[in-house]
């Protein structure tokens, strides 16, 4: 019995692990695209554009150094954490493209999708 809540609270740590990295990685989108929807024309500068990035990748970092921390101290390898992070990178990034850049979907976007797919499979095949 304690062996099986020990597994319990380490899956919901790498769980709580992930969802921050979801959350991390949507300050890292928005850190780095925000400014290209208003275009050249906007009047700000480009180290005022660089000084609000930063400001926003503040929040970035202070979700994911914990996020890779947790996950890595509940059992994630080094290699498992970035390539979670790579697909859920992907994940937060199209939804922002399409909706907020307003972005053309392609076809190659499935196919680069399903690639990071294939490397979350191999990096945690051992485990399934």
């Amino acid at each position: 019995r304690n062996i099986l809540s020990v597994q319990v609270l380490g899956r919901m740590k790498i769980a709580l692990a992930l969802l921050m990295m979801v959350a991390g990685n949507f300050f890292m989108t928005c850190a780095w695209y925000w400014h290209l929807k208003q275009g050249s024309t906007t009047g700000k500068t480009l180290p005022v554009i660089i000084l609000t990035s930063w400001v926003i990748a503040l929040f970035e970092y202070c979700i994911m150094v914990p996020a890779n921390r947790i996950g890595f101290f509940a059992g994630l390898s080094v290699a498992q954490l970035k390539v979670f992070q790579e697909i859920i990178t992907l994940s937060v990034f199209v939804p922002f493209a399409f909706f907020y850049l307003h972005e053309k979907w392609r076809l190659d976007y499935l196919w680069a999708f399903l690639c990071l797919v294939g490397a979350v499979y191999f990096v945690n095949r051992h485990h399934f």
